[in-house]
Formats: C-alpha cells, structure tokens, sequence
C-alpha cells in the first residue's frame, strides 16, 4: 500500500539526506528535505499528518533545540532522531518530550521505515485529538452562562438536587440544562462528559 502522507528530512549532511530522500520515496512517501533546522522553520508548516526524520548535532541550531520549538507551537508532526553522537540522557530527553524514537547511525532501513510508519500514525491521531479539542472548545464557547456552570457542577459528580442549591433553582431547572449541556456538546454518557471537562479544563 503507497503512502501519502509527508516526511520531513533534516540533516547537515547532502548525501544522508538525497539517501533517505531515495529510500523513502520508493517506498510511496513524499518527502521534503532541508540541510537545517532553520531552513525548516523558514518553509510554510505543513497542516496534514506527516514526520520529521531528524539530526540532533547541526549548525545554529540542534535538533533537540528545534523539538522544543515544534512542541511550543504544538505541532502534531512526530519526531524521529538519527544521529551519530547521541547518548542516553539525550535519547531520554527527547523520548519525554514526545519524540517517537532515538536511533543511532548507521540505521538500517527496515528499522527506520518501521518507525516512520509508527510516526505517522501517532502523527494522524495527534491531528485528530487537537481538531477534536477544538471542536469541544467551540460547543463549550456556545453555551449560555448558566450551562456552563451546571456543566462544571456536573463533572464534579454533585447530584442534580445539590447543584439546584446552590444555584438557587429548583432541582427540575437543572435537569433541563443538564439535558442541553449533553446535547450541545455531543455527548451521551456522564463519563463522556467528565473526560471532555478534564480536557477543557474546566473542573
């Protein structure tokens, strides 16, 4: 089965990177490939599922510099390092901070194509859980005052007759915005509604 989605190589060495350009593409990839992680940030981001197969020693700025950068905009474009001088600590620094793996030249090609197609599908689902946050960040944005505070109430786990308390209406009141918070933010069960809470960050 070809692939469509995008791999971005960067590395100060031209003919690593025409090799893998080479490899990549006969396997079904687009690639884009750049001799810095300046050059990269300088081209237009790329807004679809993709990975960047990436050096971690180069000229002004390194690739562990330029994860950082990526995790700041909050890319969802999975990273991979290949290098030829890393070490432990710098492999497990970059593991935390979300790269998919840490490999050492030279790789072989079996090895790194399995972790590019590992990559893109952790990419997919990093796109899917942001454009899905998002979406929960616009239902919420579109509920009255009122609603959102019987949302916040109802995430907490207080029962119908506490939050009517204390908000100084009778408990039926409550059952009716509870019944449109659930609707206008598409969701059927409580458990739904409590992990959208935790996301949204309203509890």
């Amino acid at each position: 089965m070809k692939q469509s989605e995008t791999v971005f190589l960067i590395d100060d060495e031209p003919a690593l990177l025409k090799a893998l350009g080479r490899l990549l593409k006969a396997e079904g990839f687009i690639v884009e490939a750049f001799e810095s992680a300046l050059a990269f940030l300088n081209a237009p981001r790329h807004a679809g599922s993709g990975c960047i197969v990436l050096d971690q020693s180069m000229p002004e700025m390194s690739g562990m510099e330029l994860q950082q950068r990526l995790v700041q905009e909050d890319s969802a474009l999975a990273v991979i390092f290949i290098t030829g001088n890393g070490d432990i600590p710098m492999s497990v620094r970059a593991i935390k901070a979300g790269a998919v793996d840490f490999l050492t030249k030279p790789v072989k090609d079996s090895e790194l194509l399995a972790v590019i197609r590992m990559a893109l599908k952790k990419s997919k689902e990093m796109l899917h859980s942001k454009a899905e946050f998002n979406e929960w960040k616009q239902r919420h944005a579109a509920l009255s005052k009122r609603e959102k505070e019987v949302l916040v109430s109802v995430a907490k786990g207080l029962p119908n007759k506490q939050i009517a308390k204390e908000l100084g209406v009778v408990e039926q009141t409550i059952k009716v915005h509870r019944g449109r918070v659930m609707s206008k933010m598409g969701v059927d069960s409580l458990a739904q509604l409590v992990i959208m809470a935790e996301r949204l960050r309203l509890k």
